[in-house]
């Protein structure tokens, strides 16, 4: 497939992430009030869009408290910098199983299995203008913990995020993952044109190899709208791989702690480099107006 590269490149930054990264970095922002200042950071530096997580003040570990979401949300919205917000619907699918062979009942630590209102409860209540959809299930990184989204549960996710008016951005994290996407906008579960993220080098998904990336790439719908990033040390490589495929950028803490060898980033250093990187192939950064009339988006109140 000959390579159409993008001209006009939005910037996602992942800000936290649900990952063990919290005591890795001073940079991991873990209360509300520092996530937000983070994204607005990052907002200046030249992100779009602002992709949050929350986590437990204390302890920085992953949480789905909705009072979390709101102070974030509220924070973001009633600063003077304008940014589309995309909260996370990935919380709520977590298996670890026990022992090879006693592997129920699940282990309690890590387990956080709920029903599909209350996993999408926090996007109901705030409405950003973009909420991910993990679009499968995979073994996920550590030992024995699965990521699990079920076809039913996707089925009832998507709906209820689509009666919302809030864009789904697919989370692909291999090529099956797009075929059951293009499934739900078939079904008439997500609307077409979709957004869709591919997630490149996450263990044991698809890895981020240039092969690999573009039938992922290959497997997108025309219209349909892409972004794509890659772990650790190629996340600026996937930068330019994802421009250079037709797509868009998406860089953060959630991603990478590094901004080069020995030294620890921000949000902000990292979408600055981005920029650095998108403008040097001869595109340009495009704002969060344009991104919500390229995307469709409406931004609203939370209710």
């Amino acid at each position: 497939m000959p390579l159409t590269m993008n001209k006009e490149v939005f910037i996602t930054c992942a800000v936290t992430g649900s990952g063990g990264t919290q005591d890795r970095s001073p940079h991991v922002p873990r209360s509300p009030k520092q996530i937000a200042e983070s994204a607005i950071e990052a907002a200046r530096a030249g992100a779009a869009i602002v992709h949050c997580h929350v986590r437990d003040p204390e302890t920085g570990a992953p949480s789905r408290r909705l009072d979390l979401y709101r102070e974030v949300t509220e924070r973001i919205r009633e600063s003077e910098v304008d940014v589309v917000l995309n909260l996370t619907a990935g919380m709520g699918g977590d298996m670890v199983f026990g022992p090879t062979e006693r592997p129920l009942p699940l282990q309690e630590a890590g387990t956080d299995m709920v029903g599909a209102a209350e996993r999408v409860e926090h996007v109901a209540q705030c409405l950003p203008e973009i909420c991910t959809l993990d679009c499968g299930t995979m073994n996920f990184a550590e030992a024995d913990y699965v990521m699990t989204n079920t076809p039913g549960m996707l089925r009832a996710m998507g709906s209820m995020m689509t009666a919302l008016g809030v864009k789904p951005e697919i989370e692909a994290f291999d090529t099956g993952h797009l075929w059951f996407a293009k499934e739900l906008v078939k079904e008439g579960v997500l609307d077409s044109p979709a957004l869709v993220q591919l997630c490149m080098g996450v263990p044991w998904g698809a890895p981020d190899d240039l092969n690999t990336f573009m039938a992922m790439v290959n497997n997108v719908p025309e219209d349909w709208t892409f972004s794509a990033f890659a772990l650790g040390r190629n996340q600026m490589a996937y930068a330019a791989a994802a421009v250079l495929a037709g797509g868009n950028v998406r860089v953060g803490l959630e991603d990478n702690l590094w901004l080069d060898k020995g030294v620890l980033a921000t949000n902000a250093q990292l979408v600055e480099r981005a920029v650095g990187v998108v403008e040097g192939m001869g595109a340009r950064v495009i704002g969060p107006a344009e991104v919500r009339e390229k995307l469709g988006l409406v931004k609203r109140a939370p209710k």
